[in-house]
Parts: structure tokens; C-alpha cells; sequence
């Protein structure tokens, strides 16, 4: 069984050989003189906890917890931080900062032991409950988009489809350094589970309309756009009566801007340019593409090659432009999950990498 590792920072290298004496039975240990060492053995590890001095030269505790906690690959580590401060204002600025406990020294061996183990005690509680949490959200999003799906979907696979295709072109985004700081600031995960919730607002459509095998009058087609409004309202709901999440904003920025369009003439609020959250304008093509691609009550499946052209077409009207350049790079890639049904999503993205 794999040891959990334990880094512990600190200048004196007195108490670094104490702490590591006490835990280097039970725990891979690895230790840092300074702030800017522990950074740099942070790469490609990733610690169960960090023991972090708050006086030391360079840089102190709380700047370098700053740090931490403002990266997506370290900021869920816990960090606990070892001082000789014992004032309660020193306390509570750590506790503030992000810290889970603050240890004085010199520490007591055993009791350093006994708390490190309670405190990853109660985060594997905290990651096993996060799991559970996680996985019954999965259950009723599941449900939620089997239902959306049903209304007007024949093939079905659109809302998993529209997942790849935001997927693919975020992948291209990021490879050639576009939008990175605002991508840099997402939750990934969460912003592609969240797509999955774009159409929600097509619950409260009648079946009438989405169902009808011919072209919808101009009334008619009014009545379906409120589909963008109804989404963000349904989910307005939602988040009145749960705590606040950030999958919950995420989803609704897709359910109400991916009708937007770059030059102004979209819906609900003809948003233009980058008025459009930079999800709307991802969605807007991932959508037009399985759309164009798939059979529906009142049109035939468009070809892949067809649906590219169009999309080409529309760069600098509906679509932003650097957007269409990277779809038309990448489009071998949505011609590959057209048509598939039961995703393997980490599979598909490991295999993107690798391309």
C-alpha cells in the first residue's frame, strides 16, 4: 500500500529532521528549506498534506499558502502551518488564508502525528462524501438531459455529442494559447458537465413545436427561442434552493447565451462579439454542428462536409472568427464522434493529447 505523502517546509533544519524522524514510518516524507523549494518539488507530486513554516526568509507561510491555494493543481492540498507565533490574531489570519490547523512550536512528536492522522481522517471523509455528492448530481443530470433529449431528439446522443465538440475546441484552445488566462480560471470538468444543461429550457417548449415536421411559423419560432430564457430561469431555481456552485453558473451561461450570435443578431439579448461569455460562443458552434448533422422531425441529416461549410460560412456573423478557425482545424475530430453513443470520455481526450 502506498504511503500518503507529507511535505514539510521549513528553514530550520532542526525541526524539519524532528518532524521527519516522526512521520517517515508512516508517511513518504519529503522536506523544503524554503518556499521556493517546496515549489519545486511540487511538481509531479501531489502531497495528502503540507506542513508550511509561516517565518522564513524569501518568501513567508502566508504568501507562499497564497500561492498555493490560487492553482488548479495545488489549491486542494491541506496545509497546516507550523509557527512559534502563539497570538490568536497570527491564528486566525492562517485559518483565513486557507490553513485547516496551526501547530506551535517546538511540536510534540506524537501529538504532531495524532493530528496529521485526524486530519487526513477527515479528508478522505470529506473527498468520499465529495464523490457521493458528485455522483448523485451525475444521477439526476442524467436524468434532467434524458428528458430534454426525448423531446426532440430522434437519434439521441446530441447533449453528449455538443460535450465533445466544446471539449475539442477548448482542447485547441488551449494548445495554441488562445483565451488561456480565462481558460486558466475554469474548472474544466465542471464547464463540460455543465454543456450538458444547454437546451434545458426545451422542457417548458411544447411538444407541438419541437415535434412539428414542418418549417415554424414566425409566432411559433418566438415561442421556441424562450427556450434560452426557460433555461437560465429553471436553473435561477435550482440555484435559489442549493448552496452556491459553480457548476450551476457555468450551466447557466450555456443554456442562455449559446443562441448568441458575433454580429449582434442572436437571442435572447443579441449579445455581440465578446458580450458573448466565451461558453456561448463555444456552444454556439458544437450545437450548429450536431444540429446541421443530425435527422430532426423537420429536416434531414446535413453531411459532415456540408455542416463544415456552413460553419465556414457563418465566421464573423453567427460564429467568432478565431472559433471557426480552430473548428475547421479540428473537424476530422467531430466527424469521429458523430454518430457514437456511450462515450468514453477520458479515453477520447487522453487519445486527442496524444494526436
Amino acid at each position: 500500500m502506498n504511503k500518503p505523502i507529507i511535505m514539510i517546509v521549513d528553514d530550520n533544519l532542526t525541526n524539519l529532521k524532528i518532524a521527519k524522524n516522526a512521520l517517515s514510518d508512516i508517511y513518504k516524507v519529503f522536506t523544503a528549506v524554503s518556499a521556493a523549494v517546496m515549489f519545486e518539488r511540487l511538481e509531479g507530486k501531489q502531497p495528502s498534506l503540507i506542513l508550511l513554516d509561516i517565518d522564513m526568509p524569501d518568501m513567508n507561510g502566508y504568501d507562499a499558502i497564497k500561492i498555493l491555494k490560487s492553482k488548479p493543481e495545488t489549491k486542494d492540498i491541506p496545509v497546516i502551518f507550523l509557527t512559534a507565533k502563539t497570538d490568536s490574531d497570527s491564528e486566525i489570519e492562517g485559518l483565513d488564508l486557507g490553513a485547516i490547523d496551526y501547530i506551535v512550536k517546538p511540536f510534540i512528536p506524537l501529538l504532531l502525528r495524532k493530528r496529521i492522522e485526524l486530519h487526513l481522517t477527515l479528508e478522505s471523509q470529506r473527498q468520499m462524501l465529495i464523490t457521493q455528492v458528485t455522483d448523485l448530481q451525475s444521477a439526476i443530470l442524467k436524468t434532467i438531459v434524458d428528458l430534454v433529449e426525448s423531446r426532440d431528439d430522434i437519434s439521441g446522443g446530441h447533449v453528449e455529442r455538443t460535450q465533445f465538440g466544446v471539449g475539442i475546441l477548448i482542447f485547441e484552445l488551449w494548445k495554441s494559447g488562445i483565451y488561456r488566462e480565462e481558460l486558466e480560471s475554469w474548472d474544466i470538468e465542471l464547464v463540460l458537465r455543465s454543456s450538458r444543461l444547454h437546451d434545458v429550457g426545451k422542457i417548458s417548449i411544447s411538444d407541438s413545436l419541437l415535434l412539428k415536421p414542418g418549417k415554424l411559423t414566425n409566432e411559433e419560432f418566438e415561442s421556441v427561442k424562450k427556450h434560452t430564457i426557460f433555461g437560465e430561469q429553471i436553473i435561477d431555481t435550482i440555484m435559489e434552493e442549493t448552496a452556491e456552485s459553480d457548476f450551476l453558473k457555468y450551466a447557466r451561461i450555456f443554456a442562455g447565451t449559446h443562441q448568441e450570435k458575433w454580429d449582434g443578431s442572436g437571442y435572447p439579448n443579441g449579445l455581440r462579439g465578446l458580450e458573448i461569455p466565451l461558453q456561448g460562443r463555444l456552444m454556439a458552434i458544437a450545437d450548429v454542428y450536431d444540429n446541421l448533422t443530425s435527422e430532426r422531425p423537420y429536416k434531414e441529416a446535413s453531411t459532415h462536409e456540408a455542416a463544415v461549410r456552413i460553419i465556414g460560412e457563418g465566421k464573423g456573423t453567427h460564429f467568432e472568427p478565431v472559433l471557426v478557425d480552430l473548428f475547421t482545424k479540428s473537424s476530422e475530430q467531430f466527424r469521429k464522434i458523430k454518430g457514437q453513443r456511450d462515450f468514453e470520455f477520458i479515453k477520447f481526450f487522453a487519445e486527442l493529447q496524444e494526436n
